[in-house]
């Protein structure tokens, strides 16, 4: 019987999720897991993250290619429909599925872990790594992480609202060489996609519009100011007003520079570190 964790990834849609499976992964410590990914290139580089097991089976309904019935399976994603996910809590011995929508409901055969959902079978927690809950000096003043993913190029379509604020770029991972090239010509300082912890570790403020960034920097003791993208899921909103996170529509250049200077008068909640609840919600109900 193996364990696998199956993640949404590509080059549409960032690596939110996949930084977040990662994070779940590493607190499970030696456990045998076999990470599954949408997108063959994030898998090859997993063990960068410190993942060691990693396949891309480019679809989700290529799962029963690798798995077999009664294996253990992790699921994060939105692409199944409910009759997929009932053939899944049927298919597997353990379903245990990651949500982020605030009116998700928990069915039968299914765990849950939840920022909003409690209960019996639920874990109500959001996954962030304890490294960055480790405090560092803060060396940069402002820093831009748009996301891993702008296949649109809307970064580009919306630098003349960021470019006067100065603040260091973090390049994504899923961006065009010539692209990043441009983007590397219009900031006077940018940090590599290897370089993503210590910019959100060591950043006083973080512009973003990766969720899992937002997050990662609340926790690291910094003041993220999340940019909600047209594109991307509106399902962290409720959690970043409850954190007491700024959340912004667009790149507007006024309102980016009148929630900056709030800041210093703006006081955030505090984020709970609870690697050891998940890991331990995990742990039980893979019977581990």
């Amino acid at each position: 019987m193996n364990i696998y964790y199956y993640v949404h990834t590509g080059h549409r849609i960032g690596l939110d999720r996949f930084r977040r499976a990662c994070t779940i992964i590493r607190s499970l410590g030696d456990i045998d897991i076999t990470l599954l990914c949408s997108d063959f290139r994030i898998a090859n580089e997993a063990k960068h993250f410190g993942v060691d097991k990693a396949v891309g089976i480019d679809v989700v309904r290529n799962i029963p290619q690798i798995a077999k019935h009664g294996d253990k399976l992790i699921f994060d994603s939105e692409e199944a429909n409910p009759i997929m996910l009932e053939d899944m809590r049927e298919y597997f011995s353990t379903f245990i599925r990651v949500s982020d929508s605030v009116d998700d409901v928990k069915a039968d055969k299914e765990l849950l872990i939840s920022p909003y959902l409690s209960g019996e079978g639920i874990c109500n927690t959001v996954a962030v790594d304890d490294k960055y809950f480790l405090q560092e000096e803060k060396t940069v003043e402002l820093s831009l992480f748009f996301g891993d993913d702008d296949y649109e190029k809307d970064l580009e379509k919306n630098l003349t609202s960021i470019e006067d604020l100065n603040p260091d770029l973090l390049l994504g991972f899923y961006y065009f060489l010539d692209y990043e090239d441009m983007l590397k010509k219009k900031f006077r300082n940018y940090h590599e996609f290897e370089e993503y912890d210590t910019v959100i570790k060591k950043s006083k403020i973080l512009i973003t519009s990766s969720p899992q960034a937002t997050l990662e920097s609340l926790a690291a003791g910094s003041k993220p100011i999340y940019v909600q993208r047209e594109d991307y899921t509106t399902e962290f909103l409720k959690l970043f007003e409850t954190l007491n996170i700024p959340v912004i529509r667009s790149y507007e250049k006024e309102h980016l520079i009148d929630t900056i200077s709030s800041l210093n008068n703006h006081t955030y909640s505090k984020m709970r570190q609870n690697s050891n609840r998940l890991q331990e919600f995990i742990k039980e109900n893979l019977n581990l």
